[in-house]
């Protein structure tokens, strides 16, 4: 699915997997551009449990010519705030067919969700549920008419969509954070299992491992005049003293559609993150990395995307490199450098829902174990009757 780069501000901002362009030290540009345009579209994410859909619906727009011309012209703002999908009125009769076709095929996977769910809950409550006016709980289309695409679904759809993307980040963020608190709640728990000699040799281990870990080269700033040197020099196998940012720029737009895109962008950092994790080492935690090229992403963006459209335009971009900070010499603080991303408090708080969660499951298990007993009970009961109903209905000779 080719997917036209003024969409790709609803389905690249964000990505479920992060993945980045692998740097051949050998090879330079060429692989690293063949690669990335191999996988591109295959690994973008957006992670919306409604992504197929949104994909689909993307893509039948596009067959229609009328509906590509005005997407071409329209900017970030037409998009978003629902201008373009007046333009559904106009699409062929072949469209607007196939769209109809996808958001009757939305609605019934709606439905199959939604009756799973249910059927759980509903067997422990008894309750009996009005699945149409739960469809209501997705904003992503019209739950009132669940037959025909029209204007108002592809509005839905779009404005869903950024509002999702743009509470993406703070997501991610978010199931980091809960990630280390387990992490450091497991660690806790296993030193408690140990005897004293062998949780202090244990203890010595992972301080020598935290240490290990902390030794790395010097990390640049992302979007510095260093850090975009190094990529000029080692990735693009150019001379350093040769650096252009326009040049630059135009390198790394690998789409050519004029703006550098959230993964284009944090395709940048590989070089810098290589320095930190290896995932060979034992000390190395890919996750933290993982949440390290996020917090360069937005550092990037926080002080280069002017318009906070997601997209950093080339204008934009040379702006930047007249800015102080673009000659920042400073190292980049990672997050063994910074504060914990969780308090105390918050860690007790998880550990008392990992508490909570434990004695529930232990309830349902017990629940389980209860009703299998019974449900023997009743067969053998039952073995016993048919048994003496045997007895009962067999002549005698």
């Amino acid at each position: 699915m080719n997917l036209n780069p003024r969409w790709l501000l609803l389905l690249l901002s964000i990505s479920a997997e992060v993945w980045s362009v692998p740097i051949d030290r050998n090879g330079g540009k060429q692989e690293a551009v063949h690669i990335e345009e191999e996988n591109q579209e295959e690994n973008v994410d957006t992670g919306l449990y409604y992504d197929r859909y949104l994909r689909e619906v993307i893509e039948v727009l596009e067959t229609d010519p009328h509906f590509r011309e005005k997407l071409q012209t329209a900017n970030t703002e037409d998009i978003k705030n629902g201008r373009l999908s007046k333009e559904l009125d106009l699409v062929g009769h072949h469209v607007r067919t196939r769209l109809d076709e996808l958001k009757r095929q939305e609605v019934s996977r709606l439905r199959m969700l939604l009756k799973a769910k249910l059927d759980s809950s509903t067997f422990q409550t008894g309750l009996q549920m009005d699945h149409a006016s739960l469809l209501k709980q997705f904003e992503h289309l019209d739950p009132h008419n669940q037959n025909t695409f029209e204007a108002k679904d592809l509005e839905l759809l779009i404005s869903t969509a950024t509002k999702d993307l743009e509470n993406y980040d703070a997501e991610r963020h978010e199931e980091f954070k809960r990630y280390e608190m387990l992490k450091e709640h497991e660690r806790r728990e296993y030193l408690k299992s140990l005897d004293q000699e062998k949780r202090e040799k244990e203890e010595k281990r992972m301080q020598e491992l935290k240490e290990k870990h902390r030794q790395h080269p010097k990390v640049n700033v992302p979007g510095s005049v260093a850090q975009l040197r190094e990529v000029w020099e080692e990735t693009d196998g150019l001379d350093p003293q040769e650096f252009n940012p326009k040049t630059f720029f135009k390198l790394h737009d690998t789409n050519e559609d004029g703006v550098l895109d959230e993964q284009e962008l944090e395709a940048l950092f590989t070089k810098e993150l290589e320095k930190v994790y290896d995932p060979k080492n034992e000390e190395d935690d890919m996750m933290e990395m993982e949440e390290e090229r996020l917090r360069m992403r937005e550092h990037v963006m926080k002080n280069v995307d002017i318009n906070k459209d997601r997209l950093v335009s080339l204008e934009e971009f040379l702006k930047s490199t007249e800015r102080k900070e673009f000659n920042n010499v400073k190292e980049w603080e990672t997050l063994d450098d910074t504060k914990p991303v969780y308090t105390e408090a918050e860690l007790q708080r998880f550990e008392a829902e990992l508490r909570d969660k434990e004695e529930e499951l232990k309830r349902r298990a017990d629940t389980l174990r209860q009703e299998q007993e019974l449900l023997k009970e009743r067969g053998k009961a039952l073995e016993a009757q048919r048994r003496e109903y045997q007895q009962v209905t067999v002549p005698a000779f």
